[in-house]
């Protein structure tokens, strides 16, 4: 007797048992109700901190997330598509079907050459931010949004001296970024760049800023780059470097390498907001950017020179070569003289120069302020239109002429 009850209970137990579980692992729901949420049915080997039902994903305290920051800037970052045509053999009909009888596919068809890189929408007018060197000889340029538009984009004007160009797309709704205030901007800001490396997507990497002002790079005519250590790699190109309220600080345009797949080592650079702005507003107004031109090839002031020359100053800018006819010429001055003021504004080096000079309206009149023999002498000039570069910007290519 006993044994036989012994083995109904056993029965029964084995049949309550496979029950629940089978009500686990199809309804889970019928335990939560009955507050058995908790049973576990097999004791784990390591106890895993579950977080109760409903409870939301606390967010991280203020300053130690950029998620914000990210949310609010990406939306106005895009990709860009530039594709330039591959000319054909001259005279030959390379889609002839004799042709490719005889001679296969050993010359290529004619077909887009694409190259991928960023853009910053400024306007929700349709106006796009990005460097020059990204739409550069392309036939056709397409724009992708974040949220999945694309449309064909027009290029309103570039500027191959700073390496900024504008395009326009014809869409509504479109998200624009603010401007930041690179001024307020200090050595240590936390920084985001967004962009597209490698055509992966859209990515956010997080660095500081590592310098401000840096020039003598050799990548553009006029240098005061920003320089950062979030990671910029070969795709982010024209892409956005925003601070940690999402406003843009700069353009993404360039950086160090040795690595033989061009990726970066922690030293980026980027082209300011105030650059940006007063580029992307001169070729809205006129459909390039207009400059101020004396003539002149400045050269650098090294204590070796000054020492040379019996100098007693080490900042300014020696003139090198004067051009023929130019208002420098004109205004007496001559090769060897030294740059040490333009108006109020006191000269150190020649990228400082070169920019104090292009700031001027063509047409204006300025104060030169040169030291000739150990004397200083003031000389009025007439500052004319800098002509248009003739050839792309050689980034090797170190010599300034302004």
């Amino acid at each position: 007797m006993l044994k036989r009850f012994w083995l109904l209970f056993a029965q029964s137990v084995t049949v309550l048992l496979a029950l629940l579980f089978i009500i686990a692992a199809l309804k889970p729901q019928w335990l939560q109700k009955h507050g058995l949420s908790n049973l576990r049915l097999f004791a784990p080997g390591i106890a895993l901190h579950e977080a109760p039902p409903g409870t939301d994903t606390p967010r991280a305290p203020p300053g130690l997330s950029y998620a914000e920051a990210a949310h609010k800037a990406m939306p106005a970052v895009v990709n860009i598509f530039s594709s330039a045509s591959v000319a054909r053999p001259h005279g030959l009909d390379t889609d002839d079907p004799l042709f490719r009888f005889f001679f296969g596919d050993q010359l290529p068809r004619e077909q887009p050459a694409s190259t991928l890189g960023s853009g910053v929408i400024v306007s929700s007018q349709g106006y796009i931010l990005t460097n020059e060197h990204v739409i550069n000889s392309a036939d056709e340029i397409e724009v992708a949004l974040a949220d999945g538009r694309t449309a064909s984009a027009k290029v309103i004007g570039a500027d191959p001296e700073t390496d900024l160009a504008v395009l326009k797309v014809q869409l509504n709704n479109l998200p624009s970024i603010a401007l930041g205030h690179i001024e307020q901007a200090r050595v240590g800001d936390v920084v985001l760049a967004i962009g597209n490396p490698y055509a992966v997507g859209q990515t956010v990497t997080m660095g500081i800023i590592s310098a401000l002002g840096r020039n003598h790079l050799g990548i553009s005519k006029f240098e005061n780059f920003i320089q950062t250590d979030a990671s910029i790699h070969p795709g982010n190109s024209g892409g956005a470097l925003v601070d940690i309220e999402g406003h843009l600080l700069g353009i993404n345009t360039a950086i160090y390498s040795s690595l033989s797949n061009g990726g970066s080592l922690g030293i980026g650079f980027a082209i300011p907001v105030s650059t940006v702005r007063a580029v992307f507003e001169s070729i809205i107004a006129t459909g390039t950017v207009t400059r101020g031109w004396i003539g002149i090839q400045p050269q650098e002031l090294t204590p070796e020179i000054a020492e040379s020359f019996d100098l007693k100053r080490t900042s300014g800018a020696i003139v090198a070569g004067v051009l023929r006819n130019s208002p420098a010429q004109r205004a007496g001055v001559q090769p060897g003289d030294i740059l040490i003021r333009v108006n109020n504004e006191e000269i150190h080096d020649t990228t400082q120069l070169m920019n104090v000079i292009a700031q001027l309206k063509p047409g204006a009149r300025a104060m030169l302020h040169i030291v000739r023999k150990n004397k200083t002498l003031k000389l009025p000039v007439k500052i004319a239109k800098r002509p248009a570069p003739q050839a792309p910007i050689n980034r090797d290519d170190a010599e300034l002429n302004e």
